[in-house]
């Protein structure tokens, strides 16, 4: 039995043996100089994700005011428009013929008004019968510019300078009042819309900055502009709409989160650039004792000034921070003031 324990230690024997010549190899090493810094626990503000969507500030469902066939229809979705650009053209041969009534009774008036005109200078008219024809004139007025008002809504035009995002009409279609046309919208102010659940309300203020983050993006600063004051009655959450900055391709409709903050914590954070991936291993190489010790660790968190370390390291350890990949485990370092 005794050979059998003394050829099962040979293994162990020479493993450690390697071990120490690959020590003793890096100690033997020239001492390299590296920048370290203290791995130290940081404040940082624990947040809940809520998804959301990118919508324009300024959007409107263009109708008509009058009822009328569609004539003609240039509305294409995705078409920029100016404020005032025809987008449909309405039939109005019923408000044009009251147009033309109203100034022939126009023209009736003025010429009933410049006989009593005449009349009431040689005195062959009564002051009252004057009054009554300048009443019917300024009545007569009104009414053409009324009419004229009327035939004007068949022309249905931008209310602002936007994009066409939606087409819910065509050429032959009967417009109406409360029968949208069109949806416009302005590119250029957009803002982000979630539904918070009720817990997370009151972490939220009016001009809060918050973190948006969308797809193909980096983070974006927004802040809050709205709170809903009060809760929708099926899903039980608040609207929020939070003001976007002008960035490129940013586009409405485009699907994001928000990050609303809900603990205070401290975390061990270390410079991204001192974490090393070799596999599936992520490795991070400490100084003590004038050495550079390798370890193995576990990463959380990726964060604006680092990287969260979970497992690993402990606060106070002092941590490479540049050139890690070219330090060999155990080599003789000197820190470079």
């Amino acid at each position: 039995m005794k050979p059998l324990i003394l050829l099962s230690a040979l293994p162990l024997l020479a493993s450690c043996g390697r071990h120490e010549a690959a020590t003793h190899e890096a100690a033997a090493l020239p001492a390299a100089t590296v920048r370290v810094q203290v791995a130290r626990l940081q404040p940082h503000t624990a947040a809940e994700e809520v998804v959301g969507t990118v919508r324009s500030k300024l959007r409107a469902m263009v109708e008509a005011k009058i009822s009328g066939r569609l004539l003609e229809y240039t509305a294409i979705p995705g078409t920029k428009v100016k404020k005032g650009d025809l987008l449909a053209r309405l039939e109005n041969q019923e408000i044009q013929a009251k147009v033309d009534q109203a100034k022939a009774m126009l023209e009736q008036a003025q010429s009933d008004f410049s006989r009593q005109k005449q009349l009431i200078e040689s005195k062959a008219t009564t002051r009252q019968d004057f009054d009554a024809a300048e009443a019917r004139v300024k009545v007569a007025t009104a009414s053409v510019t009324e009419a004229e008002t009327m035939a004007g809504y068949a022309r249905v035009t931008a209310p602002f300078d936007g994009v066409i995002t939606r087409k819910l009409a065509d050429v032959g279609d009967l417009a109406m009042p409360g029968k949208p046309l069109l949806e416009i919208e302005a590119p250029t102010a957009l803002r982000f819309e979630a539904d918070l659940p009720e817990a997370m309300l009151d972490r939220v203020n009016m001009g809060a900055k918050m973190q948006v983050r969308i797809a193909t993006l980096p983070s974006l600063d927004a802040v809050v502009s709205e709170i809903a004051p009060v809760a929708d009655p099926v899903s039980r959450t608040f609207l929020v709409k939070l003001d976007l900055p002008d960035a490129d391709g940013l586009r409405t409709g485009q699907f994001g989160r928000v990050a609303v903050p809900v603990a205070e914590t401290k975390l061990l954070v270390v410079p991204a650039a001192s974490v090393l991936r070799r596999g599936q291993m992520e490795l991070l190489f400490v100084v003590k004792e004038g050495h550079a010790l390798l370890r193995l660790v576990k990463t959380g968190k990726v964060l604006s000034d680092g990287i969260e370390i979970l497992s690993g390291l402990e606060e106070g350890e002092q941590v490479v921070i540049k050139d890690a990949a070219k330090l060999t485990d155990g080599q003789p370092v000197t820190i470079q003031p």
